[in-house]
């Protein structure tokens, strides 16, 4: 029997993009060589999934010193020539106030279990975030906590714990094959891939297209 939902935040409850993000995208672009702002978009995240997939134990960085890292990589690659200190605040302003989709307000109010956000953002941010969004989730856990990001078992781990959930008696959703789906296997809990574009490979998984259906689940 399911006793609690795992939820990812970054694409699943926010969107991924959003004024802030695309204020400092656009600065980015504007003070730099990168060609276009769809080639300056494609650094960020590159570049961020690169550090993300390198922190972990002793090499962990938190996500705001991945930013960091990102900008730095920046000026030396791009030849960015910005104020460092708001580009950073931006992406902050973006971890927190990032527009919701339209069907999380409704899951949340509908969903009959506890629902854990699993974030690699730091837990000040999404609780600022949630505050902000007006959204209750029983917890919120962050990559910080274990010094691992997804795909890593940890983090999926650490929720079992706060939950006081077995895998078998929780789903994770989210919208990233390799973070979620796959690091939800990693620690044997069932994955549900939302995918509300319907572009995804998604052979082998469960797939729904808004987080309204999951509803019918229960």
């Amino acid at each position: 029997m399911l006793k609690a939902i795992f939820l990812d935040y970054t694409g699943t409850i926010t969107q991924e993009a959003g004024p802030d993000m695309e204020q400092l995208l656009m600065r980015c672009y504007q003070n730099s060589d990168a060609p276009t702002p769809k080639e300056m978009l494609k650094f960020w995240w590159e570049t961020l999934k690169k550090l993300e997939g390198q922190s972990y134990g002793e090499k962990f960085l938190t996500e705001d010193e991945i930013v960091d890292k990102i900008l730095e990589a920046a000026v030396e690659k791009l030849h960015l020539k910005e104020n460092l200190d708001e580009l950073h605040r931006l992406c902050q302003r973006f971890w927190m106030y990032a527009p919701a989709f339209e069907d999380v307000p409704e899951f949340f109010e509908k969903c009959p279990l506890p629902i854990y956000v699993l974030t690699n953002d730091g837990v000040s941010y999404i609780e600022e975030a949630m505050r902000h969004k007006q959204l209750s989730p029983a917890g919120i856990i962050s990559g910080e906590m274990v010094r691992a990001y997804k795909p890593h078992r940890e983090i999926f781990e650490k929720a079992l714990e706060v939950s006081g959930c077995r895998p078998e008696e929780v789903i994770h959703i989210g919208d990233s094959m390799i973070s979620d789906v796959q690091g939800a296997r990693n620690a044997g809990i069932r994955p549900i891939l939302l995918d509300r574009t319907g572009q995804q490979e998604t052979e082998g998984v469960t797939v729904v297209k808004s987080l309204s259906e999951v509803l019918d689940f229960f």
